[in-house]
């Protein structure tokens, strides 16, 4: 009985055209060899399990076939078959990893001198060639330069920085592109067909994403996959096979971040490590997702076909509605600081605990980017119009007003506006200077917005129920401010000129500005009470990171 042979060796390309996802490639050193115009050194480089080590024993019996069949080996004359034997003696693969000294290459420097006895070329694969070292290089460098007819060599790097430009200078270089989701899978289904495993279109495309743009990668998960399943391949048993948490419940989990729901999320996260998950596999599932959901938000015409694939595209699109960016990021940075700290934490479970504590309850974190993450999330309700639909709703679920209560905030946008509560009318300017024209507010907040930063930058919104209103009262503009905290943030003189200076050219007239903390004066204002209490966590905030 034979020994079982692993996948990715049993189906090792043995031509060029059997390569997937590196035409570019395969097709130049095919045209290399039928044209005579072959270089005596070779440099592929590209990330793991791209093909550049296959391509390399291509290449080998290439020049050695005495049967090529348009570019490729044959594969069946005695040159071929010694070489895939590994019997070849003229045909070394050498792993500079292990073999990284001075006195490996003399001797290799030694050897490769005499002409090969069983092929007509004498070839040296030098895979991971950057893991010489210098005094290496610098004796490899001669014979490279200069190297007799009979001799080839071709060198493999993942890392090409770190090859001495002496080295590549003398080297033709080709580079080997990430295989893509789609071919990976594309080849998945053949081989899991030719080995008779029942294996879904679904799991196909997980283990294609897992495989990160590497076939071999992709083939070793499939081997171990199919070996521990019983009956059919599917999405839901690769994962449970490889311990990760499915794009099912990522999502899940992504969308209890985005409701602040941390005990659904923490119930969520319980039963996913019961069951055995992987916790850092878990996070950088999330982080992933972070990633993808941030693509889409910046870049919502191109970014779905940049996804990873960790959640639907239908999934993603609906969760990056519910985040604002400086949510994302800081999602992004907990998760990641939190994956930093696995390699020396005593506790990894307790750790991701209160990473989802900390992901759902950004106001428990008093650090600058937690505050910009919730300013972000409410300039984009401001924007959207999602905090006013609240504050109807709200308002309609309330009881009604007593008689003589007033409903809506004291901040009329115009002269026409009546006074706030206790206020005495101001006597009416002259009528060339009383009135703004129509759409003075909206035009000065655009204006004002663009040229502003955050946090004052998502006030300056003309939207109905927004915390910052104004009035022109002939030559003065007021800011009226729903509460203390945004009359803080906006009662600064960088935010106060810009202000000033757009109301001035809009008005075709100087005008001043001046801030009015509308919190300040009695108002009986029920609907304005959630926004005031926002207000006062972040003026808190912000006092004791002065202290």
């Amino acid at each position: 009985m034979s020994a079982y042979q692993a996948l990715y060796r049993k189906y090792r390309p043995q031509t060029f055209d059997d390569v997937v996802g590196q035409m570019a490639v395969t097709q130049t050193l095919k045209t290399q060899l039928l044209a005579g115009k072959m270089s005596h050194a070779y440099l592929f480089t590209g990330s793991r399990g791209t093909g550049k080590t296959s391509c390399a024993k291509i290449l080998a019996k290439a020049v050695n076939c005495l049967n090529p069949e348009n570019g490729n080996p044959c594969n069946r004359c005695e040159a071929c078959k010694s070489i895939d034997a590994g019997s070849c003696m003229d045909v070394l693969e050498i792993d500079a990893a292990s073999n990284n000294g001075v006195d490996n290459v003399r001797d290799l420097r030694d050897d490769a001198i005499y002409t090969p006895s069983q092929v007509r070329k004498r070839v040296y694969i030098i895979d991971e060639v950057h893991m010489l070292s210098i005094s290496a290089f610098n004796a490899l460098l001669k014979i490279i330069e200069e190297p007799p007819e009979h001799l080839l060599f071709i060198l493999a790097t993942t890392e090409l920085h770190k090859v001495p430009a002496t080295i590549l200078s003398r080297c033709q270089r080709f580079s080997f592109r990430r295989i893509s989701q789609e071919d990976i899978a594309a080849r998945l289904q053949y081989v899991a067909y030719q080995e008779s495993i029942d294996m879904d279109e679904s799991a196909a495309r997980v283990l294609a994403r897992l495989a990160d743009g590497g076939m071999r990668d992709g083939l070793s998960l499939l081997d171990q996959c199919a070996s521990a399943t019983t009956g059919e391949l599917t999405s839901d048993a690769v994962y449970a096979c490889l311990g990760i948490a499915g794009e099912q419940r990522c999502g899940e989990l992504m969308a209890c971040i985005a409701d602040h729901n941390t005990k659904k999320a923490l119930e969520l996260f319980n039963r996913l490590y019961t069951e055995g998950k992987d916790l850092a596999a878990l996070l950088d599932e999330l982080a992933c997702l972070t990633r993808d959901l941030l693509v889409m938000k910046t870049a919502p015409d191109v970014g779905i076909t940049m996804l990873s694939g960790v959640a639907s595209d239908q999934e993603a699109s609906s969760l990056a509605k519910q985040f604002s960016g400086g949510e994302l990021i800081r999602i992004m940075t907990v998760i990641q600081q939190t994956l930093a700290g696995f390699t020396r934490s005593s506790s990894r479970r307790m750790d991701a605990e209160l990473c989802m504590v900390n992901l759902c309850q950004p106001e428990l974190a008093l650090d600058a980017e937690s505050l910009n993450a919730r300013l972000t999330r409410l300039e984009d309700q401001l924007k959207s119009g999602a905090f006013v639909m609240a504050q109807k709703i709200q308002s309609s679920q309330a009881p009604a007003a007593a008689a003589g209560d007033d409903d809506r905030p004291p901040m009329p946008c115009d002269d026409d506006a009546p006074p706030a509560d206790g206020e005495v009318p101001a006597a009416k300017p002259e009528p060339e200077k009383a009135q703004a024209p129509a759409g003075f507010w909206t035009e000065l907040m655009a204006a004002s917005r663009k040229e502003l930063k955050p946090p004052a930058s998502g006030f300056f919104v003309a939207a109905q129920n927004s915390p910052l209103r104004g009035a022109l009262k002939g030559d003065v503009l007021e800011l009226r401010c729903a509460n203390e905290f945004v009359a803080q943030t906006v009662n600064k003189p960088d935010i106060l000129e810009v202000v000033t200076r757009k109301a001035s050219a809009l008005l075709e007239r100087p005008v001043s500005v001046k801030v009015v903390d509308m919190s300040a004066k009695p108002v009986n204002n029920p609907h304005m009470e959630q926004l005031m209490n926002f207000g006062r966590v972040h003026s808190d905030i912000i006092k004791i990171k002065e202290h």
